[in-house]
């Protein structure tokens, strides 16, 4: 307990409450949540509910326990043409297209009613890809950032706490990883593996990313590890996998958390970078595939400013987060 009966939880809860550009930023963040969660609702070829001769369905339900294998679709209803049916009613989506619906007879269309972000080259409309891709924006952020968290707090943990070999074998490794340019590296391993989809960008960017996140968990661990509750659990006899997942790691997690919002950041730039570059996933609609069509049309601003502005906006927050939390968690606070 601090000063004036307050926990450390509490200053750092009030700490960040202060900070208002971090504050907006959680707010901004659960937003693109949100709408990551409900894509399929908001952007849609198919209606939300409809009635056809009298029976009442709901094909974007049925179509996601499809997906699921909790379904299968009524033999009628397998290739239906969703936008000729003849309905009784019918409730569609704000936005009925998805990112890969064609409206041959809208391309390069600018924004207007019907396609309110306009269209590219072969008729896609822009909105839905922007709203499906906030999906590939988060997925690849905590997807990535997942496996360097898991890699680099496990190396970090093992060198900070035992020292020694670990601790030296491992400052080697994360000195050589520094070197080596880690964009053209990911760049070259998804030139040779082309067909490896967004995974295996996510799996390149979080196997890269690891020694930034194993550096400050062992840094932790060193001033954690001599601290008198630490010396009084190995008193007791606990097994240092006790003493380190009990005692140590919960107290040594908070620099963790600061880098991985950084982190999060850095993955959705770089994974927009690759598809902006022809390097991405071709089956996946993202923000980078959409802004690299505009260089094929410079006239198509809009296929370069909406993406481009929410890559900037999601980079951003999630920076904000990170400079928020990293001024909470301020250990000078305790």
């Amino acid at each position: 307990m601090s000063q004036h009966g307050q926990s450390y939880k509490d200053i750092v809860i009030r700490q960040f409450k202060k900070n208002t550009p971090a504050v907006v930023s959680i707010y901004i963040i659960f937003s693109i949540f949100t709408l990551a969660l409900t894509a399929d609702f908001i952007a849609n070829d198919k209606p939300l509910t409809c009635v056809i001769e009298g029976e009442r369905y709901f094909p974007v339900f049925k179509e996601l326990n499809v997906k699921m294998g909790f379904s299968k679709w009524q033999s009628e209803l397998l290739n239906a043409d969703w936008k000729n049916i003849v309905y009784d009613s019918v409730v569609w989506p704000l936005v009925p297209y998805l990112p890969t619906s064609l409206d041959y007879r809208a391309r390069y269309h600018s924004p207007r009613p019907g396609h309110w972000l306009g269209t590219d080259q072969i008729g896609r409309d822009v909105l839905s890809g922007m709203i499906h891709g906030t999906r590939v924006a988060l997925a690849v952020g905590l997807i990535s950032m997942g496996i360097a968290i898991l890699i680099g707090v496990a190396l970090g943990a093992i060198a900070g706490y035992f020292g020694g070999l670990a601790d030296m074998l491992l400052q080697r490794v994360i000195e050589i990883m520094m070197t080596i340019p880690t964009f053209f590296l990911i760049v070259t391993v998804v030139a040779f593996y082309p067909g490896g989809g967004i995974w295996l960008i996510m799996v390149i960017i979080g196997l890269t990313s690891w020694p930034g996140v194993a550096r400050f968990t062992r840094a932790e661990f060193l001033k954690v590890r001599n601290m008198d509750y630490v010396t009084a659990a190995e008193a007791l006899g606990f097994s240092s996998t006790r003493t380190i997942f009990r005692h140590v790691l919960p107290n040594a997690i908070a620099p963790v958390l600061v880098i991985s919002a950084f982190g999060i950041a850095s993955a959705i730039l770089t994974e927009s970078a690759l598809s902006f570059l022809g390097f991405g996933s071709a089956s996946t609609v993202s923000w980078g595939s959409i802004l690299s069509v505009a260089r094929g049309a410079t006239y198509a601003w809009w296929m370069a400013v909406f993406p481009g502005t929410a890559i900037f906006i999601t980079v951003t927050v999630y920076n904000l987060l990170g400079e928020g939390l990293r001024d909470a968690l301020d250990p000078r606070l305790k």
